[in-house]
């Protein structure tokens, strides 16, 4: 097991009915909330509600309703304008990952002396020039799509259309000080982006499963869990809507995969490199581009690491290895997996998407700009060469 330091100072609030609570647990952290979410009617609901729980605790609130998937820069700059001529000092994130992350970065833009906001980004993995925020506004996350994590994480991810790229801001500042995870918010969810969240918080901890340190037993087996967990509840998620412990399951497994705990030691991310240009250059959406890469991407390494698919197959897919070979099980991890992602209703090949074979280089040249490291690589255990990628990549045609 690799050493580490781990801290995560996040309160999380959960269960059916917590956000009743949100009001008073908010106006613990400030009376003038500057409430992030969406302009459509996904959080009406939602956002209607917190403003008489914010109201009847004594909290004037302003709504930013501008987010959009894959919040860019310039949004958080109108956020982080909002933010000063109201006078908030607390910023409320309700929604997805997009929109929380657009509230801790407009919370850290708030008196933000880096220049440019973009300069808060760690936009090159080669040559690391950010500045990242001295001080920020406290934040509390309602996460409404479990997926991201990003309620009990230290991150932003947010994206530069003018430069057509997404990556970073990273500070122990960005840790919210509360998270209310109440799954009967996530009731109304749509099934494909109750899907993509689910597949998204596979990924979390995939990535690290397959990508990272060869020997961690404990950290191994509660990767497994998380992973296991999801495949289990999200068809009965899908079934029913309104299953509650189906719900309370998916939601604590997202927060769970990315909050620290399932990677200590390790922090290889190399498939939400390749999704991010995805994303960026294809505007295909972030729990999609994942479940684009991941089965390619294990298809191509499982050479490296047969134990760790073995593993896989066995402990997270179900499969039996009674009068099967290691590469037989494997494989068949590897397809019950793709079966996984596309029996739940999301693309499971590139070109579903409109990518052809003529996009890959750009596409690998893209993530090469800001992925890859000084000596030429993705960082993982086995690194990555453009060579690989571009090969992985054309497996997921």
């Amino acid at each position: 097991m690799n050493p580490f330091e781990y801290s995560n100072p996040v309160t999380a609030l959960f269960g059916i009915g917590v956000f009743s609570q949100a009001g008073q647990k908010i106006s613990q952290y400030g009376k003038k909330a500057l409430v992030v979410s969406y302009s459509d009617k996904g959080c009406a609901a939602t956002l209607d509600k917190l403003s008489e729980l914010l109201k009847a605790a004594g909290v004037e609130e302003q709504r930013f309703c501008e987010v959009m998937p894959n919040p860019d820069i310039s949004m958080v700059a109108q956020g982080v304008e909002l933010a000063k001529s109201f006078g908030a000092d607390v910023v409320v994130g309700v929604g997805g990952g997009s929109a929380m992350d657009t509230a801790k970065a407009i919370a850290a833009g708030v008196d933000y002396n880096g220049g440019d906001l973009w300069n808060m980004v760690y936009s090159r993995h080669d040559n690391i020039q950010a500045i990242p925020p001295t001080s920020t506004l406290p934040t509390v996350m309602i996460p409404t799509l479990p997926a991201t994590g990003s309620e009990m994480n230290n991150c932003s991810v947010v994206s530069n259309r003018a430069l057509g790229e997404k990556s970073y801001i990273w500070s122990p500042l960005l840790f919210p000080k509360l998270a209310i995870l109440d799954p009967e918010l996530t009731y109304s969810l749509p099934p494909f982006q109750t899907a993509c969240g689910a597949v998204d918080t596979i990924s979390h901890v995939l990535e690290i499963y397959i990508n990272g340190q060869p020997k961690s037993d404990l950290l191994h087996a509660w990767q497994e869990g998380v992973m296991r967990t999801i495949v289990v509840n999200l068809p009965k998620a899908l079934a029913n809507p309104t299953d509650a412990d189906a719900r309370c399951e998916l939601m604590w497994c997202a927060t769970c995969a990315l909050n620290g705990w399932a990677s200590p030691g390790d922090a290889w991310t190399p498939m939400h490199q390749v999704g991010h240009v995805l994303t960026s250059r294809h505007q295909i959406n972030h729990g999609s581009s994942l479940g684009l890469v991941m089965p390619s991407w294990m298809d191509y390494m499982k050479q490296f690491k047969p134990d760790r698919y073995f593993q896989f197959a066995v402990n997270v897919m179900g499969i039996s290895p009674s009068g099967r070979t290691v590469t037989e099980v494997i494989d068949e991890g590897i397809a019950a997996f793709k079966r996984f992602i596309g029996e739940s209703g999301m693309p499971t090949r590139l070109s579903e998407k409109g990518v052809t074979e003529s996009d890959l280089p750009e596409i690998v040249k893209g993530v090469k700009k800001v992925s890859f490291c000084a000596d030429g690589v993705l960082n993982c255990q086995p690194p990555v060469t453009e060579t690989m990628l571009l090969e992985i990549l054309t497996k997921a045609l």
